[in-house]
């Protein structure tokens, strides 16, 4: 879990960077990233959802809070799916040279985007892996 963070935080730091250089950016890293953002949420996701929400569950007695909780975190992966594949869009259109137009805009979807997910990643370090023993050393 401690790794699916660290790679998420990695790319919110990416997409940080693209969103600071707006409209002049490395063509090439627009590529990559956005042909790896939807796998990469997606993998972590199903391992979430299958391994570490259940684990939640169970530790903390399966509580109205806490299954709320996790039905929210499990609305939120779904969000974040579909907005990865809008800023997936953007990215490849950006990398096959398309002209940024709304340099704003586009750095205000990326923000959107990543500190959506520093969000989510803060709350499952906060709440979620210190009830089922995991220490994350990034929370730290």
């Amino acid at each position: 879990m401690t790794r699916a963070h660290r790679e998420k935080l990695q790319l919110c730091d990416a997409l940080e960077k693209i969103a600071d250089a707006l409209p002049n950016v490395d063509r090439l890293k627009c590529l990559g990233i956005a042909n790896a953002i939807v796998p990469l949420l997606r993998n972590i996701h199903q391992y979430e959802e299958t391994i570490i929400f259940p684990a939640y569950e169970a530790a903390t007695g399966g509580s109205n809070a806490n299954l709320a909780s996790t039905r929210r975190l499990r609305a939120e992966h779904v969000e974040d799916e579909c907005f990865a594949g809008e800023v997936t869009e953007i990215l490849l259109a950006i990398g096959h040279g398309e002209t940024v137009e709304n340099a704003e805009a586009v750095g205000f979807m990326l923000r959107g985007f990543f500190e959506s997910m520093r969000r989510h990643i803060a709350f499952e370090r906060e709440h979620v892996l210190p009830a089922i023993g995991i220490i994350d050393q990034g929370a730290i």
